[in-house]
């Protein structure tokens, strides 16, 4: 068996054994904290946190994920507490988690306090939806869960794929519509996710004389008059695809109904802000050449 020992080398080795506790204090306190993110029992009532959370390794927390949170596919097989908008605290206290996670604004105030009551944290981050904004809120989740190197590695992929997007040389008027059915749509005006990743991709947004969302009228079309028109994978199947989109009225006297110029998108890559927001300004810029 080896032994080793120290020198005495006079007012080195008592600087040596000041700074030896104090460095194994900090290495206890690192493998604690990275010991009790591992262990904490999570519910997350956005689908980018749990997207992020995942990234940086901590799927196995989740115990519970709000109806946004479809990526990675393996997050099926987690426990639904329904949207965020409709949640209910007993569904979540069902579950016994020991912190609930979001953004602000995804959790009203009374049920703060529910949770709160029952003695369940809440994380409710920061989202700006920018370039900066996603690295922001990647790299505040990776402080706060204790995983800063996986949260860096994640912002320099996210850096190389925004790299790699190929804008269109021109700029094409893109018309977003909101659908769950032929019944129930909705167009994108300005400040939404999808007016940003628009922009972001290179192209810009048909609909600028309202902030938010409003319902889809006929008039609003041909006074767009889009040259592309951007929904989710699911909104189109929603309306019996292209040739039932292209029924409805006002829809086919647009260029983009005209040329049928009609793309799709999966929801949450598209306006999730998250890690995978460069892959989806690839997708996007290549579908609006």
């Amino acid at each position: 068996m080896r032994y080793f020992s120290i020198k005495k080398t006079g007012a080195s080795t008592a600087h040596a054994w000041r700074v030896l506790p104090v460095v194994c204090i900090v290495f206890l306190l690192t493998a604690f904290r990275s010991g009790e993110s591992a262990s904490m029992k999570i519910v997350s009532v956005n689908g980018t946190m749990s997207e992020i959370i995942c990234s940086l390794g901590l799927e196995s927390s989740l115990v519970g994920i709000d109806v946004t949170s479809t990526y990675p596919a393996s997050l099926d097989k987690v426990a639904k507490i329904g949207h965020n908008r409709s949640v209910s605290s007993e569904g979540i206290v069902a579950l016994a988690p020991s912190l609930v996670v979001g953004m602000q604004n995804d959790l009203k105030p009374t049920i703060i306090e529910q949770l709160t009551s029952s003695n369940i944290k809440t994380k409710l981050f920061t989202q700006d939806l920018s370039i900066e904004g996603t690295k922001k809120l990647i790299t505040e989740a990776g402080v706060y869960f204790n995983q800063p190197a996986k949260a860096a590695a994640l912002i320099a992929q996210l850096d190389k794929d925004i790299a790699s997007v190929k804008k269109p040389s021109v700029k094409k008027k893109v018309l977003f519509i909101y659908a769950r059915g032929a019944g129930s749509m909705m167009v994108s005006g300005t400040g939404t996710s999808v007016d940003k990743i628009i922009q972001l991709s290179g192209g810009q947004n048909a609909v600028t004389s309202f902030v938010d969302y409003k319902p889809l009228t006929a008039e609003a079309l041909l006074a767009a008059n889009p040259d592309v028109i951007l929904l989710f994978d699911s909104g189109l199947e929603s309306v019996g695809g292209v040739e039932g989109l292209l029924k409805v009225q006002g829809i086919a006297q647009t260029n983009a109904g005209k040329n049928k110029k009609i793309v799709t998108m999966d929801g949450q890559l598209l306006t999730g802000f998250g890690p995978r927001l460069g892959k989806a300004m690839i997708d996007l810029s290549s579908k609006l050449q």
